[in-house]
């Protein structure tokens, strides 16, 4: 009886802390909750100023698609990755709640499990379903084609989210919304400068091969640390494949190879969180012993902050949903759409973690 008055009295202050402005994260779920996307309030997507959208425009008279009213169509959406990663998880819900508030008549939902023939060949499902408009996330930059190609045949456009393909825009596909992952690498940076002093020696955790995510982060850290920090000496680049469990694994090697290692720069927060693993079994402190510095805003890596084991996390924002569905509206409705649609990324803290944890994902 005690653990059922209990559970029953957690109930109800969950459900009335709902509607406090300041308790979303009082209740805050597992990172493969459903409420994996975080308060929305606080974590909603905002596109930078319009010069920081580049590329000339993209309208719907220049892709050459028939109009379309998203209310009567049937839409497609092809995840790259499982969903047990929380910004995957957090993206496809966004994908799913705008398309069902704007009231899409059917949305497609498809995962590539990390397998790009499996993307190419979900793509071509779709379409095969009568998909008419379609949004990607793209599992790597190149090798899309084949899928790209099938869509333009049929005169569906595709617009891609949080991976870029190279692939000719308002050809091959409309837009892209995402983070500018060079800035995201070189705030990184300056984190991490901020939190070692400029000095010390830094591993990287790579993300995935093949995409210009892990290119342009590493680029954008490399080149700040070399321009802001030469005392701060990068002596390891190994990739975790944006995986905590391969994160982990990396860090227990390097532990091992180079145990005078002071920081750690994982490119995804799952890296950063398998590195605080690892280190904690090999008898150090992160956030203290080893500077840990990631790119996400995921929920665990802002407890993280919250808890001293990490020194900042730089956002990367999944919630896709409203910025794709508004994109796709103004498409149809005759606008230009510029080819690269950046959108902004706030940056975590110990100061503010503990009042931003809301808005994590």
């Amino acid at each position: 009886m005690m653990i059922q008055r209990r559970s029953r009295t957690l109930a109800v202050a969950c459900l009335l802390a709902a509607t406090a402005t300041l308790a979303a994260a009082g209740c805050a779920k597992s990172e493969t909750s459903s409420n994996a996307g975080g308060d929305s309030s606080q974590g909603a997507q905002e596109v930078k100023t319009p010069d920081s959208s580049s590329g000339s425009g993209c309208s719907l008279k220049t892709y050459g698609a028939p109009k379309l009213d998203l209310k009567d169509a049937v839409v497609g959406f092809s995840q790259s990755e499982k969903e047990a990663n929380p910004f995957r998880i957090a993206e496809t819900q966004s994908i799913k709640d705008e398309a069902k508030k704007i009231g899409v008549k059917k949305l497609l939902t498809t995962n590539a499990q990390s397998q790009l023939s499996k993307q190419i060949s979900d793509i071509q499902d779709m379409l095969s379903q009568g998909a008419q408009f379609l949004i990607v996330a793209p599992l790597n930059s190149d090798g899309l084609e084949p899928a790209l190609k099938a869509a333009a045949a049929k005169k569906v456009p595709v617009l891609t989210i949080d991976r870029t393909v190279n692939s000719t825009a308002c050809k091959d596909y409309v837009a892209f919304l995402g983070s500018d992952f060079v800035e995201q690498g070189k705030r990184a940076a300056d984190a991490m400068i901020k939190a070692t002093g400029g000095k010390g020696k830094v591993a990287i955790l790579l993300g995935a091969s093949g995409n210009t995510v892990t290119t342009d982060r590493t680029k954008g850290f490399v080149d700040q640390v070399k321009a802001e920090a030469p005392g701060l000496e990068i002596v390891a680049q190994q990739t975790g494949e944006f995986a905590r469990d391969k994160g982990q694994q990396v860090m227990e090697q390097l532990i091992q190879s180079k145990p005078d290692i002071t920081a750690v720069y994982a490119e995804n927060d799952e890296m950063g969180l398998g590195a605080i693993t690892a280190l904690k079994a090999a008898g150090k402190k992160p956030g203290k012993d080893v500077k840990i510095v990631s790119i996400d805003g995921t929920r665990n890596a802002v407890q993280a902050l919250v808890d001293g084991e990490y020194n900042a996390v730089i956002e990367s924002n999944p919630r896709f949903g409203p910025l794709a569905f508004a994109t796709a509206q103004k498409f149809y409705a005759g606008e230009e759409i510029a080819k690269n649609v950046i959108i902004t990324d706030r940056e975590y803290d110990e100061a503010n973690a503990k009042d931003s944890l809301g808005g994590a994902y």
